[in-house]
């Protein structure tokens, strides 16, 4: 049995199958060439990370979490080399799936297609939801004294989900009731459940906006592939045209005094917001799902995915720069950053386009997404890992037309009902594992010389010595550099965070650190301004100087440390990682593996040990739920399975 788990597809007999797929009359349309894929790549990239989680990830890291951008990019560009061979090697659709069932076997063929519909499914909802918030604040926005419209409102129950307004108006009801002052959010909340209509005792509260655009979007695809790719160009050309408008602005309000510090929080600040960062980066894999839809795809598809993220990284490090010069670095967690950023500056013209800008953004990603989610169901499907019917195609519009039906239920249905805030970092786990496998896969095909040798072929160069001499080189430095922090971890033991410590200690004690602070410090009467003054001057030192502080205000080491499984629990990834690092440090001195998809499979798993244990369990979770649907199906209507069978 275990054989069977990782029967491989035969590389040349999948060529060959390619080729005569592509003479027949069912096979996709072609319609793709290297400016499509590169505008579909900046379509899909540009979206709700620009607009939203740069704001938490520049809050913390300040203006260095360019360099953020930077190495995201880089770690990003080291697995688009490794997709680029394999869509050269492979041209078909499927993207990591299809790659993996040649490198790695039909296992982890499946789990990787299991995690894929996870990114493209978890993603697009969230994008959905947040498209949903930012065109309802849109049309709230829209004042034409002429015509006398001073805003336009939906009803609440129609723009939010359930449980958001069942769960708010639980806990703030009764203050909604006797006037007290709420957030915006808890009141539209408070006002969708108490407006809405019902059915018996059931309250009918759904986000219509967020079906409605899943419903265009999802006609838009079915309808073909060159109606998508002509309604992308439009809208990259309308999302670049408005971040320039945005960076060339932004630059005549840039006071260079908020870019010091650079890096207030030091790089544990900046590796806050590598999530964020990377939701950021998210999309540009799916242009390998197209492959079939390419009209050369060995030659364009690679080009596509290194120009998008080429022109996607310069344009990200510019906004960053921008944006952290405009407006105090600490300013801007909030959701809507670049709107904040130009209504502090009164520029609320701007703030309007942006908003336009955000809407056209969200729904380009949106198109990506729902794109390539029904081509990775197809793949499957053509190798019997699902039913047959997600295979067909439709006879007109050539796409898979009932797979891109279900994708839009299997988003559109959860959106009406479900608010998934907390998504990014689920939805980049699952991608970045993607990229893992297949920067592994490269590792595994080079070493074959019985297949064909592709077009587009990622320069070798031997990390025998260079590989084993940076893992070395890094724990040296990290003992030199971060001595306490690293014997610390080694020892089990983690410092609590300020925010924990202080909600442990009574307001007299409190009150004396900071008094203790003020007396020992000296600290800038701007610190006073801020709503927990001693937690805002604690979060800024760096590691040594906050140890060194908590000894000054008389803590005792069990006091001010914590440890145990609780501690060990969120060490678990990196723990991984470090050990991961090794095994590949001895495999590539003994078997000379090829440096630039080893460095893309490091990056890539250091940025999964950053996302946390509770993203590692509700991945797992997603696994082992495909797990089950896989040997209840997919095990036994496997065509390789069944090819054996026939042989027998």
């Amino acid at each position: 049995m275990l054989k069977q788990l990782f029967r491989k597809k035969d590389l040349n007999q999948l060529l060959q199958n390619k080729e005569k797929s592509d003479l027949e009359s069912n096979s996709l349309a072609k319609h793709l060439g290297v400016k499509d894929l590169t505008a579909l790549g900046i379509a899909a990239i540009i979206g709700a990370g620009i607009f939203s989680t740069i704001g938490n990830a520049s809050a913390n890291g300040g203006p260095a979490v360019i360099l953020l951008f930077i190495f995201t990019a880089v770690a990003c560009g080291f697995s688009a080399l490794a997709y680029a061979e394999f869509a050269s090697r492979i041209p078909v659709s499927g993207s990591a799936y299809t790659y993996s069932y040649v490198a790695f076997g039909e296992l982890a063929a499946w789990i990787i297609g299991w995690s894929l519909i996870m990114e493209y499914a978890i993603g697009n909802i969230a994008v959905a939801i947040s498209w949903s918030d930012y065109f309802t604040a849109l049309l709230r926005n829209i004042h034409i004294s002429s015509l006398g419209v001073n805003g336009i409102r939906l009803p609440e129950w129609m723009t939010m989900d359930y449980f958001t307004a069942f769960k708010t108006y639980k806990e703030f009801g009764a203050d909604y009731a006797n006037g007290m002052e709420l957030t915006f959010m808890q009141q539209e909340a408070c006002l969708a459940w108490l407006n809405a209509p019902s059915i018996g005792e059931q309250k009918i509260i759904a986000d219509l906006p967020a079906l409605l655009i899943i419903f265009l979007v999802t006609w838009l695809v079915y309808r073909g592939i060159k109606e998508s790719k002509n309604i992308s160009n439009a809208m990259v050309i309308i999302k670049l045209c408005i971040v320039f408008l945005i960076i060339v602005v932004g630059a005549f309000y840039v006071d260079t005094k908020n870019w010091s510090p650079f890096a207030p929080n030091g790089v544990s600040g900046v590796l806050k917001g590598i999530s964020a960062v990377f939701f950021a980066y998210i999309g540009f894999d799916a242009l390998s799902t197209t492959a079939e839809e390419c009209k050369n795809p060995q030659r364009d598809l690679p080009k596509g995915m290194i120009y998008s993220i080429l022109i996607c990284t310069v344009l990200y490090v510019l906004i960053a720069l921008v944006l952290t010069g405009m407006v105090p670095y600490y300013k801007l967690g909030v959701g809507d950053p670049l709107s904040f950023a130009f209504e502090e500056l009164n520029l609320n013209w701007l703030s309007g386009i942006i908003s336009i800008s955000a809407v056209v953004a969200m729904a380009s990603v949106l198109l990506v997404f729902q794109l390539g989610q029904p081509r990775i169901w197809m793949s499957m499907s053509r190798d019997g890992l699902l039913p047959k019917k997600f295979s067909d195609i439709h006879p007109k519009f050539k796409t898979p037309g009932f797979a891109t039906i279900v994708t839009g239920f299997v988003v559109a249905i959860p959106a009406l009902f479900l608010n998934l805030t907390a998504v990014t970092d689920l939805c980049s786990i699952g991608t970045l594992f993607a990229f893992l496998l297949v920067c592994g896969g490269v590792l595994i095909l080079e070493k074959k010389k019985d297949i064909p040798q592709p077009k587009f072929k990622i320069t070798y160069i031997n990390s025998k010595y260079i590989f084993p001499a940076l893992f070395l080189l890094s724990v040296v430095l990290s003992f030199t550099l971060k001595p306490e922090e690293t014997k610390d971890f080694f020892k089990g033991r983690k410092i609590k965070e300020a925010e924990n410590l202080l909600k442990q200690t009574s307001s007299a004690k409190k009150a004396d650190w900071l008094m203790l602070a003020q007396s020992n410090h000296g600290l800038d009467a701007k610190l006073f301004e801020e709503e927990n003054p001693l937690q805002f001057w604690l979060e800024k030192k760096d590691y040594q100087e906050y140890k060194s502080t908590l000894v000054e205000f008389g803590l005792t080491e069990d006091e001010m440390f914590e440890g145990g499984w609780e501690t060990f629990k969120h060490r678990i990834p990196f723990w991984v990682f470090l050990i991961f690092c090794l095994v590949m440090a001895v495999l590539a001195f003994k078997h000379d593996l090829s440096l630039i998809p080893l460095a893309g499979l490091i990056s890539c798993l250091y940025m999964m040990s950053e996302l946390g244990i509770s993203n590692w369990i509700g991945f797992s979770a997603w696994l082992v739920g495909g797990l089950v649907i896989y040997f209840s199906y997919g095990f036994f209507n496997s065509k390789l399975s069944i090819g054996v069978k026939e042989q027998q």
